[in-house]
């Protein structure tokens, strides 16, 4: 186990696709391990967070060299993570400048996405938050920390599924997404979660390391809808939609700022690439169980 200097978790309470630092610190605290959960707003996702036993609560901007500092103090080991914003890369880089002024990191886990792994610095057909990935990437590796990177491969609570295939297979009984063909490994949040708190957990841990996570296999969207029938108990048929029909009348409703716009567009385009067809064993290796499925996302997702 870990020293008894707390562990900081970024993100804590971030509005982010699954939550991830949030339920980090919920892995930490059930193995009773101190926590100081950094969080970007003092509201009742804080609140939540301090009635947990363990878990000291700092607010704080990611993006504020001072601010990541003061976060810092006496952490031996950190969970680093941020939703979709302009400002990653900036936060990443203060993060690692702050890591080496503090001289004390043994480990810094960094959440990522499988898609980094097919980038290359000329590459051009990913979102600008998958190059942002990309160029954090290297700033952390560039910085000497001791650091592991986590890829998922694409989240199920990602908007893709968690809001818009999850509305429609209860709305009609369709999944209505512009894969075609392709196949995909959606990795449920509370595996990633679960796998990073792992890491933290090690009493040696191995850095230099990077863990790509995915479901239980790769497949394609029909039997993706044959796994929501069962969940749900009724037929859920898929509806491969055009492209740019599909941008117009699913995605710009959601009303998402235009960043992250960007980022689920591209998600879906690169999809129908089939960019997402890759399947590894890390989450069963590392937790000793099999992936959790669409029964749990469905099964969180309200009515």
């Amino acid at each position: 186990m870990p020293s008894a200097d707390p562990i900081l978790v970024t993100g804590a309470a971030a509005g982010g696709v699954g939550g991830v630092g949030g339920k980090v610190v919920g892995e930490l605290c059930r193995h009773g391990v101190p926590v100081r959960a950094l969080v970007h707003h003092d509201d009742d996702r804080a609140t939540a967070l301090r009635a947990l036993d363990g878990v000291e609560v700092v607010v704080g901007d990611l993006t504020r060299g001072a601010d990541v500092v003061a976060a810092l103090a006496g952490c031996r080991r950190v969970y680093f993570g941020m939703s979709p914003s302009l400002g990653y890369l900036e936060a990443a880089t203060i993060m690692a400048a702050a890591g080496l002024e503090s001289g004390r990191l043994d480990l810094l886990v960094n959440m990522s996405q499988m898609t980094v792994s097919q980038m290359s610095l000329t590459s051009s057909a990913e979102s600008h938050q998958q190059r942002l990935h990309w160029l954090s990437e290297h700033v952390l590796d560039w910085s000497g920390l001791p650091v592991v990177h986590v890829r998922p491969t694409v989240f199920m609570e990602n908007p893709l599924f968690g809001m818009l295939a999850v509305a429609s297979a209860r709305r009609d009984g369709t999944v209505r997404l512009p894969f075609g063909t392709a196949r995909t490994s959606p990795v449920a949040a509370r595996d990633v979660a679960a796998v990073v708190a792992r890491l933290l957990l090690d009493p040696s841990p191995r850095t230099g390391r990077v863990h790509e996570l995915t479901g239980a296999g790769s497949r394609d969207m029909t039997a993706i809808a044959a796994e929501f029938s069962a969940a749900l108990g009724r037929t859920v048929t898929y509806v491969d939609v055009p492209y740019d029909e599909w941008v117009e009348h699913d995605l710009e409703p959601l009303g998402l700022d235009p960043h992250l716009f960007d980022h689920i567009a591209t998600m879906a385009r690169l999809h129908g690439e089939n960019r997402y067809d890759r399947a590894t064993d890390e989450v069963e290796d590392l937790l000793g169980r099999p992936p959790l499925g669409f029964d749990s996302l469905l099964d969180a997702a309200p009515d």
